[in-house]
């Protein structure tokens, strides 16, 4: 397969993007010697239709025979030319606190081509340590170091009160792309693309669902 068209996959919508990263979830984990795939089976692992997944799979191109279904291996090398993650993305990560460590020892980032490839904080005391194999580096020397990094992504896991500061930084550094992990709603320019992951908001959800009886929260189709 050559690659999905780029003007293909920009048409994907937010919730598409987020169930083929599930359906990547699966497929990776199953044979990929020459089985084929069905529709039904990764619609039941992943909880939506069969008809939802047979849209968002049309969506990358003419992949699998109806009937017979999709080849393992060309499903998932299509799904990360859409996603984008068929090459590697380098970053670098602000705030070498606990959850900045955390996030350092997570072997998913490198496994699906996420590099961080250096390591910034404000705090004197933490400038100059060696973690992970990287040394930290202060805040004010992001507009010189992450082109020299050529990085594209910032992770920001700093408190709240300083994050908006640290993003203006990572932005005028050049960043393209911001996860925030800070319990902020950051205000960026648009052409720098944000995804917030706030860990009280998810658990105010769980308490609401558990509280009220939801069902499970599963990827909902689209209408």
């Amino acid at each position: 397969m050559d690659g999905v068209p780029a003007e293909r996959s920009q048409r994907l919508s937010r919730a598409a993007a987020q169930r083929l990263s599930l359906y990547l979830r699966c497929v990776g984990d199953w044979p990929t010697d020459g089985e084929k795939v069905s529709s039904s089976r990764i619609a039941e692992a992943v909880g939506v239709s069969d008809a939802q997944v047979r849209r968002d799979l049309a969506a990358l191109g003419h992949l699998g025979q109806r009937g017979v279904g999709y080849d393992a291996h060309e499903l998932a090398a299509a799904i990360r030319t859409a996603l984008g993650i068929n090459r590697q993305w380098r970053a670098v990560l602000v705030g070498v606190g606990n959850l900045g460590r955390a996030l350092l020892k997570y072997q998913g980032f490198r496994a699906q081509g996420f590099r961080i490839v250096g390591l910034f904080d404000s705090d004197p005391s933490k400038v100059g340590q060696d973690v992970e194999g990287l040394t930290v580096e202060p805040v004010s020397a992001l507009p010189a170091r992450l082109a020299e990094l050529q990085a594209e992504l910032g992770v920001l896991t700093v408190p709240g009160e300083p994050a908006h500061a640290v993003a203006e930084a990572l932005v005028a550094a050049g960043v393209r792309g911001i996860l925030n992990f800070a319990p902020v709603v950051l205000k960026l320019p648009r052409r720098v693309r944000l995804v917030t992951v706030d860990l009280a908001i998810q658990l105010e959800q769980l308490a609401f669902q558990v509280q009220h009886g939801d069902a499970p929260n599963r990827p909902a189709d689209e209408e």
